[in-house]
């Protein structure tokens, strides 16, 4: 039967050869090698394109395979605790990074080629969320090592450092200069996309690690000196972050009252005091933070009438003074707008984030750069001057001559930027505001200073994660006065194939030469792991290593998201993205297409013509331990290579 035309469209398939693509490329390979081939087929693992794209280095394979069902978790653990076990071992906020990273994993995912990405963190936020549902906790910390490190900042980048550090045995010390642990979690992202319930049961189960020390409300540089914090500490982690927003670059942005950063915007209305805004806010950027601000801003409305005390600037200004709650009953609807130098396609923050904020009544400017602030008699601003403009391959915005207007504003908010705040630091700071960092995240020219998030260059989330992981090894190093190690080229949390056949109790015995006598060359003995090849530090397995055509199209499960409408969306807090269910997860988890380790699709047993590879006895089976190759039967024919979906089998042994 003809498939239709329906189908057809919406319905892609893969072939390894296109029509008419019948002739070898090369001369040599059209001999046929067969029984006078040397090679045969090696197991070699590598890294897959997500975690290779995944700034804190997150084993994604390993735990969507445990939450598919394929790898199975030690004997006595649920396999939704050993998929909460897998994915923290990176990075221990999995219900809130499941939420809010812009995912490049998702970015770099080889189902890209196929029809769509695995929804690689709606599972992490399945994950996450069912670890705090079902009360799960962090393996206990191996015992106090005596070491005592000092960690300035308690935002993602300086509690995912406790937590490291916590595991390797150290004891810690928070200094945050804020009420509350969190940084940009707490204090930068909006209630209704991390939810305060889930950030703070992330934090306290890393907390209940103990031996973390926590001082709020403290501020180093000025409450506490750097001289103090060397002398009582045996190492001393900067993570700061960037809380400093910066300023429009044009006139009359300094000084205006009702001109006012990103940063300090959310801030106001994270910390709860900020309850409504202004009647028409108008908002330059075009990255997450700005989203979040016009977001923000639709949601809080205005109200008509207000003293000095009422305005939104006196309390984004002032951090003691409040909005009172009762006034803010009577909000209505603000007039938002959002202007980005780069047009639409080109804006840092995600295209559905866009969309979002127009459908909940933001007027979206792209290819438009500020000018000027038009002030009042009372030096207030009322509109901001903008233009058209093009913008160079550097990043420079051309004004586009007679386009110029004035877009009326009673709130004018820069999200262009942040930068650190380094007054009592000034020895750290390099110039822009920010600390400098070698590979291996320290501080040049200061022994025992460290450095991660942030305050290296503003980044994602993910990223300062990901640098605290190995600032922890670093800091590690130093505390125990060993060598700092060589980083890999694929610098991840990678599949450990001895690692997993130990979990299972399937270890290499020892070799004991007087007893077992000179046993090189075969592949029966028990004392190595034989005919596997482990390149994942070295390698990430792009798309055409695999054999796409195995794979079925299988349309994504996308998360339900509840984003109101422009006439809906004042008061609207609910919380935005809805979870997968259970079901939803395992089926979103089953797209993974285990790029560069065997998932057991049985391909090369079924198709091997010379019946020269096999299961691994049940018994001794683990993931990355299915099959194995009867070396006397193999002719070298690679067709084991080519129908393996996942890339993991080559054409090696015997080079």
């Amino acid at each position: 039967m003809a498939t239709s035309s329906d189908e057809m469209t919406t319905k892609p398939s893969w072939r390894r050869f296109e029509d008419g693509d019948h002739v070898w490329e090369k001369l040599t390979d059209k001999i046929f090698n067969q029984d006078r081939s040397h090679k045969c087929p090696t197991y070699v693992h590598k890294t897959p394109p997500c975690q290779g794209s995944c700034p804190s280095g997150e084993d994604i394979r390993g735990w969507l395979q445990i939450v598919r069902g394929m790898e199975q978790p030690p004997q006595g653990m649920d396999w939704r605790e050993y998929a909460f076990r897998r994915s923290t071992d990176a990075n221990p906020f999995p219900s809130l990074m499941g939420r809010v990273c812009p995912a490049p994993c998702q970015d770099g995912c080889n189902r890209n080629e196929l029809e769509d990405f695995v929804g690689i963190n709606s599972v992490e936020q399945f994950i996450g969320d069912t670890a705090i549902a079902n009360g799960y906790q962090f393996a206990p910390a191996p015992a106090d090592t005596g070491k005592r490190i000092a960690i300035i900042g308690g935002g993602p980048a300086g509690l995912a450092a406790a937590y490291q550090l916590r595991r390797k045995g150290h004891g810690c010390t928070i200094f945050e200069a804020n009420e509350g642990l969190g940084g940009m979690f707490r204090f930068g992202i909006p209630g209704y996309r991390v939810p305060r319930d889930k950030l703070d049961a992330e934090i306290q189960r890393i907390l209940n690690l103990g031996l973390i020390e926590v001082k709020l409300k403290t501020r180093v540089g000025t409450d506490v000196t750097v001289e103090q914090l060397e002398k009582d500490y045996d190492a001393i982690l900067w993570a700061l972050g960037c809380q400093s927003g910066r300023g429009l670059p044009i006139p009359s942005w300094k000084d205006t009252p009702n001109c006012v950063s990103g940063v300090a915007f959310l801030k106001a209305y994270n910390e709860g005091r900020m309850k409504f805004t202004a009647q028409k806010v108008v908002c330059v950027g075009g990255g997450d933070t700005s989203i979040d601000v016009v977001s923000v801003a639709r949601r809080l409305g205005h109200i008509t009438k207000t003293g000095q005390s009422d305005l939104p600037e006196s309390v984004i200004r002032n951090g003691y003074v409040a909005h009172d709650a009762a006034t803010a009953a009577a909000a209505e609807g603000a007039e938002v707008t959002l202007t980005s130098l780069f047009p639409r396609d080109k804006m840092t923050a995600s295209e559905h984030e866009v969309h979002d904020a127009n459908r909940e009544g933001v007027t979206v400017l792209d290819g438009v750069m500020p000018l000027e602030v038009i002030k009042d008699a009372n030096g207030r601003a009322t509109g901001l001057k903008v233009c058209d403009c093009t913008v160079s391959a550097d990043g420079r915005p051309t004004a586009i001559e007679g386009t110029e207007r004035v877009l009326a504003a009673d709130l004018i908010v820069s999200a262009i930027g942040q930068g650190g705040d380094l007054s009592g630091l000034e020895a750290f700071d390099n110039g822009r505001g920010l600390i400098d960092s070698d590979k291996f995240f320290q501080v040049p020219g200061k022994a025992g200073h460290f450095v991660a998030g942030d305050i290296i260059r503003p980044h994602l989330l993910t990223t300062a994660i990901g640098q605290a992981w190995i600032a922890a090894d670093s800091i590690d190093a130093y505390v125990n006065q060993a060598e700092t190690k060589r980083r890999p080229k694929v610098d991840v949390h990678h599949f450990d194939l001895l690692e997993k056949m130990t979990e299972a109790q399937l270890a290499p015995k020892p070799f004991i030469p007087a007893e077992q006598g000179d046993l090189r060359g075969t592949s029966a003995a028990d004392f190595a792991i034989h005919n596997y090849e482990d390149r994942a530090s070295a390698e990430v397995i792009p798309h055409d290593e695999l054999f796409l055509g195995h794979f079925n199209y299988v349309a994504r499960h996308i998360r339900r998201e509840d984003v109101p409408t422009a006439e809906d969306v004042l008061g609207h807090f609910h919380e935005r993205v809805i979870g997968l269910t259970e079901a939803e997860a395992v089926e979103e988890a089953k797209r993974c297409m285990s790029c560069g380790l065997c998932f057991e699709c049985d391909n090369c047993v079924i198709y091997c013509p010379q019946d020269a590879i096999s299961r691994v006895d049940k018994k001794n089976r683990t993931t990355g331990r299915y099959v194995e190759t009867d070396y006397s039967r193999c002719i070298g024919c690679h067709i084991c290579a080519d129908v393996c979906p996942t890339g993991y089998i080559k054409m090696g042994l015997g080079e």
